[in-house]
Formats: structure tokens, sequence, C-alpha cells
């Protein structure tokens, strides 16, 4: 007889160690990276610095929350302070030499570091300051004090003028710009100069040799979707303009051979959520180099891992990470006579969410469908890849991991796949509830890897579905373009997706379906809900009611809501029409489903009034509702609020399911 193993549980969340940051030192001879651990007692997360060498890899931090800074050599790494008692609106950095030691004190700059790079001479930061007082990173301690103390007087109120006035998870930016800071060290002090102007904002940043290229923009009023590029010369100290107009998003700027690369859009083919392509930039010249087929970062998702990115340009290549159907893989791109070619140099199912690479190795943090993210290493090309960490084995053990059960489908004219998770012991004569997972995005995707709270569902006696549906990434921008379909090819993809597995699996009770999604998926379950009551409850979460409200009080909204709606603005009743079109608020009387809402307070991406509208309306009409709102958390609850709000959301969540599915 096989022997039963235990089953996950909401709590179990706590106990993964997640590793993330991934940094190969300067000659690749280690390795750094960093775990976040979760302190339940205390509802915090701390961060500790590890480092691998030789395949295996060791705590390096242990009295201070650290991050990685950069590597200043092959021996010493230059870690950031993490604490409460930090100066405000200052970034304590440290030094930690590998031959043994804690991390030792270095300097405080005096403003909060986005981003540091070595130069022959000094570094090259990236920092916040504030529009109205851009040079407070001159001021001395009886000005800060003074300036702290007014600051006091004014705590009670926020003053806005511009937008976006917040940002999720940074709070109320109003007036923050990202600056260009040339920093030396003398006698243990910084001296810091700005090198942009107090309204410019700073969107991507690469050095090379004494040139230091950054692509950025001017904000006044409003934030444009466009930026241009420059090049300042630490010799000479001079800013040279290589891009001045509008016309292109820039982002991700690399060097090959001298020769300045940068991903970039022109947002025209399909819109705002546009692959961007790879192009080689010269003085007032873009040039297309490689067109993606696919995005070049990781959008598989999944609730226990960090990072969406990585590349490396070195070795006269470009590596960067892909989604790919419903995977990650490696491409390596090498520059030719056409522009750059490209070759696949490893790819798995599962998630891979953050990479770096140095002469000889490539590292991924890399997640299956039944172990938590851990770090592996592999050769340059991509062959030999090994696991160095072990930090969830424990977490895992005698635990029952539901392997997902491909289904394939045809919906809508598209051939489509998704996933079904049963439970231990799974018998087709018996009945069981289920429930159908909608993504968010929605240019993301699922695959096969560890998900908790589907684990957790599925040890609770649910079978688990979902799947990626017109609108998802990872299958090229045609695939996901869903502007002014929101509720259309979707909607039909997972009703049909629901038919399948049914089909499948008959021993679902189709009388105990719930359903749930977060932020597009939490649309979507709003839609779903005015358009069916097929579901005998579902959950949504962090989600869009009303497009027309969405628009005009998101961090993305003026930009976002028209652009997904298809419409061409902001303004105007056909503009107004398209906008409520794809609101389901405009369906809420359709709903019979009982449904609870979960959303926070501080989620500027959705904000909370989309899902107070729904909940309203539902209300109103006489329909089972329920709103569970989390103070002091944002757009990110699920992934990295605070651990004991991550463990309600969840119990929420399955009370709330398991409460209307019981015979």
């Amino acid at each position: 007889m096989t022997k039963k193993l235990q089953p996950i549980l909401m709590e179990d969340i706590a106990l993964y160690r997640i590793p993330s940051g991934l940094r190969y030192s300067p000659a690749g001879s280690r390795l750094a990276f960093e775990v976040t651990r979760t302190d339940l007692e205390k509802n915090e997360y701390h961060t500790d610095v590890y480092i691998a060498e030789g395949g295996k890899a060791r705590r390096m931090t242990f009295s201070i929350d650290a991050g990685i800074v950069l590597w200043e050599d092959e021996d010493t790494l230059i870690l950031r302070r993490s604490l409460p008692d930090a100066q405000p609106g200052a970034t304590e950095l440290f030094r930690l030499n590998l031959s043994g030691g804690e991390a030792e004190p270095w300097i405080t700059l005096p403003f909060s570091l986005r981003r540091m790079e070595k130069l022959e001479e000094g570094y090259i930061c990236v920092g916040g300051i504030r529009v109205n007082d851009p040079d407070a990173y001159l001021d001395g301690p009886e000005k800060r004090k003074e300036k702290a103390e007014a600051e006091k007087e004014e705590q009670d109120y926020h003053v806005v003028d511009e937008v976006p006035y917040w940002f999720n998870g940074a709070g109320y930016v109003n007036g923050s710009r990202s600056a260009l800071f040339l920093v030396k060290v003398k006698d243990g002090k910084p001296v810091c100069k700005r090198l942009t102007a107090p309204a410019f904002s700073v969107d991507s940043l690469c050095v090379d040799g004494d040139m230091v290229y950054y692509s950025g923009a001017v904000k006044q009023g409003h934030e444009s979707m466009y930026n241009q590029l420059y090049a300042w010369n630490a010799r000479t100290q001079k800013t040279e303009t290589l891009w001045r107009k509008n016309g292109y998003s820039f982002g991700g700027l690399f060097t090959l051979d001298g020769q300045l690369y940068a991903h970039a859009s022109d947002m025209k083919t399909y819109g705002v959520n546009q692959t961007s392509d790879i192009c080689r930039i010269g003085k007032n010249s873009v040039t297309k180099a490689f067109v993606p087929p696919v995005s070049l970062y990781s959008s598989v998702l999944g609730d226990t891992a960090e990072g969406h990115g990585g590349s490396h340009a070195g070795e006269g290549e470009y590596l960067t990470l892909a989604t790919v159907e419903a995977h990650n893989a490696i491409f390596a791109l090498k520059p030719d006579q056409d522009g750059l070619s490209c070759r696949t140099i490893w790819e798995q199912e599962g998630l891979t969410c953050t990479m770096d690479a140095c002469k000889d190795k490539i590292a991924v943090v890399y997640q299956g469908w039944d172990h938590v993210a851990e770090v592996f290493e592999m050769g340059r090309d991509g062959s030999g890849m090994t696991r160095i960490t072990h930090l969830n084995d424990s977490a895992l053990e005698g635990r029952y991991v539901a392997e997902p059960q491909r289904i394939d489908y045809t919906s809508c004219g598209y051939d489509l796949r998704g996933w079904v998770l049963l439970p231990q012991g799974y018998n087709s004569r018996k009945k069981y509830p289920a429930v159908l997972d909608v993504h968010g995005g929605p240019r993301c995707a699922y695959g096969e890897t560890f998900f908790h709270e589907m684990q957790l569902w599925a040890a609770r006696g649910f079978i688990v579905f979902f799947t990626n549906i017109k609108g998802s990434d990872g299958r090229g921008d045609a695939f996901a373009d869903i502007r002014g379909d929101y509720g259309g090819t979707d909607y039909q993809n997972l009703m049909d997706f629901t038919d399948a597995v049914l089909k499948a699996y008959p021993a679902i009770d189709r009388k105990r379906l719930c359903e749930t999604g977060g932020s597009y998926g939490g649309f979507m379950t709003n839609w779903i809900i005015g358009h069916t009551d097929r579901f005998c409850c579902a959950a949504s979460q962090r989600s869009i009611s009303n497009w027309v409200s969405m628009s005009f009080i998101s961090d993305i909204g003026p930009y976002f809501g028209p652009d997904q709606c298809g419409a061409k603005g902001l303004f105007g009743d056909k503009n107004t029409e398209a906008l409520w079109a794809h609101s389901p608020l405009k369906y809420a009387a359709n709903a019979k489903t009982p449904t609870l809402f979960i959303h926070s307070e501080e989620d500027y991406r959705c904000p909370l009034p989309e899902g107070m509208q729904m909940m309203q309306a539902l209300a109103v009409n006489g329909v089972e509702t329920r709103m569970v709102i989390f103070k002091g958390e944002n757009h990110e609850l699920s992934r990295s609020g605070k651990p004991k709000h991550r463990i309600r959301r969840l119990k929420e969540i399955t009370e709330w399911f398991e409460n209307h599915t019981r015979i």
C-alpha cells in the first residue's frame, strides 16, 4: 500500500525560502544571491546574502538584513542595509570581504539608491530625488534636521499636481524622480554630483568603460510613454544626446563589442504591451537588429518565486530569458551581418525567474512543478544543469504535491493547453468540487510550476484547473493582443476549457464549480459572474470592474485603460462607450453567483474602489457577497504581502469555496 503523504497547509507558505538577485563576481569564480525568509511571529521578512563556490552555497550575512548592490572586486561585495532604524532618504552601504568576518559599514549615500555601477574612478548611481528639492543630497546635518521637522508639519497631507501621483508598491510618488549621480569616495565619505536635470527621470542604464548610457525623460504634468537616449563620458564629464525624438520607449540597454543596443518599442502595432525589438543605437539612429518572436523576460507565474528577468552581455553575445509557450528559455544573441542572430541554448518546462552569466557558466533560479525555487548552474552552452541549493527540501518533505495533468483543447480556432491538479488518492468514481484559477496580466502565463495556492486547494480535496487563453504570453504579440476584445475570445476560451476539463474528468461535480483570479483574473472573475451562473461561487481578487473609473485613478490607467479597451483616448462619448462596454460593472445586474472580493487598501494598480463598486452592486442586487480589505498591502499581496496577511487571504478564499461546496 502506498504511504499517504501529508497535505500542503496554508501556513506552509511561511516555510519557503526564496532565492533571487543572482550576481556573478567579475571573474566568475563566485556567485552571490539573496534569500528571503519569513518571520511569522513578527509578520515580516528578512533577507540574507549567500555565496556559491564550486557548486556549494553558504550563508554570508547573519546580523543585518542585506541586499546585494554590486561586486567591488573578486573578493568584496557591496551590500545595502535594510533595517527600520536606517536614515530616512539615505542608503547605508556595507563591505563584505569573503575572506571572513561580518559585513562592515562603508559609506552612507545621501539619497535613496536604486542602482549602482562601478567606474574606473568612482561609481555611477541612480538615486531618488524630489523635483522641488533636487540638491537635498548636499544638505548638512542641521539642514536635514530642519527639513525633517518641516516635513512633520505636512505629514497629514498629500499634495499632487502630476500623473501618476501614486504608484503601486511605492506609495505617493508625486514629485519623485530618479536622478543620475557620480559618486566618489574621499577620506571614507561619499562626494556626490547630480548629473541630470531635476525634472528628468532615468529609466535604464548600462556602463561600458568610460561610457555611461542611459534612457529617460523629463516628466512635467504627466508621464510620457516615450523616452530619450543619452551617453555620458566619465573621462570628459560631458553628455551627448543619442536620440531626442519621441516615438520609442527604450529600456534594457546593453553593449556588445562597443556597440550600444536597446530594447525599443514604438507601440504602433500592438499597443502598450507590444514586445520590444532589440535595436542597434547610433547617433540619431535606431536600427532593428532582432525582432523577438516572444517576450524576452519571464512571465510564467508562481507565488513562491521572485523576479521576472535576467540578461547578460559579454563574451561576444547577449543572453536573455524568454517566455516560450508555458515555460522559460535562454536565448543567445550574437552580432552578424544582418543584425543579431538568435539561438536557444536552454529551455525547460517550469518557471525560471532570474538569470545571470559569466564567461563559462549560467546561473538561474528555477522552479519545477514538484519543488519551490532553487538556484541552479549550467555550462555557458546550457548543458549540465546542476542544483546548488536545497533551501526548501524540508518544507516539502513528506508532502503531497499534485503533478499537473495537461489538457489540450480547441477554442475559437486556437489550439490551447491547460492543466489539472488532482487530490491525493483521486478516485474517478467519487465526486469532487473544483476550482478554475485565471491568471493575471493578461500577458502572463501559467506553466508546469509549483503554485502554493493551487496545491493547497488540491490538498483540501478540490480538483484545480488552469489554462493559458488568448491574451496570454509565450506565443507572440498577435496571440497576446486582446485590445478591444476583453470579455470576448478570452471568456469563451475559459468556458470551452471548463467544458474540456469536465469532459476529461467526469468525477467533477458540475454543481460545485468555483472560480477565482487576480488582477486581469479578477477582471475576468467579475466578467464571468455577469455572463454565466455555472459557478457555485467565485473569489475576485485585486480586480477591475469599471474601465472608466480605473483609467482615471490607476497608476497606469491613463494609457492602459484606453489601450486595452480599444479606445483612442480618455475623453468623448465613443471612448467612454468603449471603456464601459468592457466593464464588468455594466453587467453586474445579471450576476447571481456568491462572490468574495479580496482587495488591498494600497493597491494603486487596480485601486480599491474597483472591488468596492462590484461588491456594492452585488449587495444592492441581493447577491451574497463579502469583501476583505487588507490594510498596508498593495497589488502584490498574494506574492509579497506580510506573511500573516498572505495566510489570511488563503483562509478567506479557501473557506469561501468550502462553505459553498459542502454537500
